[in-house]
């Protein structure tokens, strides 16, 4: 190679080495072929050294798009064939700007209606039973109980194939409540330890397979439902019984009230996401606010000897319990894969819905009067 083609310039009319037409004199680089072949064969144009789309050197930059695109897509940009471009390239017009889409109204997730009067009947059933005659709302609470019972025991069965035995759940619930009113926190225990017996006894008249899956099961469901509901039948046996339960059911749907009201409101913060993605810190903070002003209230005006500092206190603690009691039973929700324990209750679902946060409040505001103003 000479030496003059990587350092002196080069001169007029040479274009170096892979670009160059074809040098009168010089020798052809490839195969032999006559000379008539040669002086018939036109000389290739001189193509100037345009760099490809975007910047970047192609290594065939002397034949580049000679063939034409090599996509469909692939336009050859101007002076790349050697000939000035006939127009320039018009931009795309922007597309028009799509409008914003219209804001969607928040939802409750139920029909609002049908649980406002689910909620009122209810309501108007456990007045009329608590301040009448007592004895007519402990048959409320275990009926309440029995059908709790069939909810979770049948949704375990149909989600996991568990047959917690209904028969001693359902008599032994509806005795522990009553046993709860007759002999207070003794009577219930007893009936507890029973209770849990007949469903060991109970089960050993299927095969052996998924036994302990099956008792576990059904201890429990005796210890989750009616024992906690025991607490509301012990809270009745005072002489201000009716109105320490109308107390204990106020502030617990105070509780739920604020939580909804102030989370659907303001909600932006998950408290549970994993749980109970609609629960928020915003929510627990109104459940909290609610319940402590109803307390207050509660515990001056309807409580004998109560004070409104104890209140608050009462309504922290429910505020506390529900949400526990709440994000509880969600998760058992979870684990079964369904929405609502049942449809018995429109716009509610079913009775173990309405009881989530009612069942493990009721121990704790049975404690706290009985520690505030006493058992009498």
């Amino acid at each position: 190679m000479n030496d003059s083609s990587w350092g002196a310039p080069p001169q007029a009319g040479y274009w170096g080495p892979s670009e160059q037409g074809p040098v009168q004199g010089a020798a052809p680089a490839g195969p032999a072929y006559d000379a008539h072949n040669a002086q018939q064969t036109r000389p290739m144009p001189i193509v100037p050294d345009v760099p490809a789309h975007g910047g970047d050197q192609d290594d065939d930059r002397g034949a580049a798009r000679l063939s034409g695109p090599l996509f469909r897509d692939d336009t050859p940009s101007a002076g790349s064939l050697g000939t000035p471009s006939q127009k320039p390239q018009e931009p795309m017009p922007s597309p028009a700007p799509q409008p914003a889409p219209a804001p969607q109204k928040k939802s409750a997730g139920r029909d609002l209606g049908a649980a406002i009067g689910v909620g009122v009947g209810l309501g108007a059933v456990i007045v009329a039973s608590l301040f009448v005659v007592k004895a007519v709302f402990v048959g409320v609470i275990a009926v309440a109980v029995v059908v709790g019972l069939w909810e979770l025991t049948s949704r375990l069965e149909e989600r996991k194939g568990i047959k917690a035995p209904l028969v001693p759940l359902a008599v032994g619930g509806a005795a522990m409540v009553v046993s709860g009113y007759v002999r207070g926190a003794e009577g219930a225990w007893v009936a507890m330890a029973l209770t849990a017996l007949a469903v060991l006894v109970w089960r050993m008249t299927e095969p052996p397979e998924g036994y302990l899956k099956d008792v576990t099961a059904g201890v429990f469901a005796a210890f989750y439902v009616p024992f906690l509901a025991t607490f509301v039948a012990m809270m009745l046996t005072a002489d201000d019984g009716p109105r320490r339960v109308l107390t204990f059911l106020l502030l617990t749907v105070v509780s739920d009230t604020g939580a909804y009201a102030i989370g659907w409101r303001f909600g932006k913060h998950k408290l549970a996401p994993r749980i109970s993605p609609g629960k928020t810190r915003e929510g627990l903070f109104g459940a909290v606010t609610f319940a402590m002003v109803g307390g207050a209230l509660c515990m001056q005006y309807l409580i004998e000897y109560g004070t409104w500092w104890q209140g608050l206190i009462l309504g922290f603690a429910v505020a506390a319990t529900a949400t526990l009691g709440d994000l509880g039973e969600s998760m058992i929700k979870r684990d079964l894969g369904i929405k609502d324990m049942g449809t018995l209750l429109p716009g509610h679902g079913g009775i173990m819905d309405r009881l989530d946060s009612l069942l493990p409040t009721a121990p704790v505001v049975w404690l706290l009067l009985v520690l505030f103003v006493g058992s009498g």
